[in-house]
């Protein structure tokens, strides 16, 4: 058999790339009223400005029954789980937890990406893509950490409110002052989301955003993501320009933030994700 690599709902793969690879994706949850929506599964109209829409990550029961069904897939040759930063969910330690729980350790190895959306959703593919090349659980584990370490994710927001409400964001934000003359242009550091600089104009924080990812590129290639929330012709227009000044683009994915994250980025909210050397072929 193979190892099989196991992420969340907030890693934001295409359907048919995660099914092409064999990628188990396991629900996280949102919150509207009351009700509790599985991201990827149930439908519902969401109010992504409403105060009253929350997010949960994954049970370690739900972790659990994934991990199980994940081990047995592989004929015992392992899995490997790539989840959202613990810095930024509850989903990490409930991975650690179902793995305690099911006495899996060694067999069940849990990489934290250190990113969201396709920050994670890449290490997740070049884990995947190794397993699928036959690689041993050691060897697709240290792919999947090696390859959220190379991860540089950078988003714009038209508002820091629905972040520093959930606690997604350090209190560092009160650097920008008033929001209504600045654009956030906010980055991944060690899995922490943290405002990297400010624009007075959202054009201007496009082109900061730009100016990070490329500089972040490298000039050996790169796997490129770009990500946006009610934003279709700015993400394209980002996606063009982006395509037009970074060298040797080994792989581009272009798609909408799932729920959970939509929850507390925004309407409007774009962002990317550079992986130098790529994520694997």
């Amino acid at each position: 058999m193979a190892v099989v690599v196991v992420t969340d709902s907030s890693a934001s793969l295409p359907t048919g790339l995660a099914e092409e690879l064999g990628i188990d994706v396991v629900p996280l949850h949102v919150l509207v009223d009351d009700r509790a929506l599985r991201e990827g599964v149930d439908t519902c109209d969401i109010d992504y400005a409403s105060a009253t829409v929350t997010t949960s990550a994954a049970s370690p029961g739900e972790l659990r029954a994934a991990y199980e069904r994940a081990l047995e897939r592989s004929g015992s040759d392992g899995v490997v789980a790539v989840h959202i930063s613990r810095q930024l969910s509850a989903t990490w330690e409930a991975g650690r937890q179902a793995i305690r729980d099911m006495d899996a350790t060694g067999r069940v190895r849990l990489v934290d990406s250190l990113s969201a959306g396709l920050g994670t959703g890449l290490p997740a593919l070049a884990a995947a893509r190794r397993a699928a090349s036959g690689a041993a659980l050691d060897i697709v584990y240290d792919t999947a950490v090696a390859a959220a370490a190379r991860g540089r994710a950078f988003i714009v927001v038209n508002r820091t409110e629905q972040l520093r409400r959930g606690g997604r964001l350090s209190s560092a934000a009160a650097f920008f002052g008033s929001e209504l003359v600045t654009k956030p242009i906010l980055q991944m550091v060690d899995g922490r989301l943290e405002l990297r600089e400010k624009a007075r104009t959202r054009s201007k924080a496009f082109a900061k955003l730009i100016a990070a990812a490329v500089d972040a590129a490298g000039e050996d290639g790169a796997a490129l993501a770009v990500q946006h929330l009610g934003a279709p012709e700015a993400a394209a227009l980002l996606t063009d320009q982006l395509a037009e000044l970074i060298p040797g683009i080994h792989e581009l994915i272009a798609t909408e933030f799932g729920p959970t994250l939509a929850v507390h980025l925004g309407p409007g909210a774009v962002g990317v994700l550079v992986m130098p050397g790529g994520c694997g072929t």
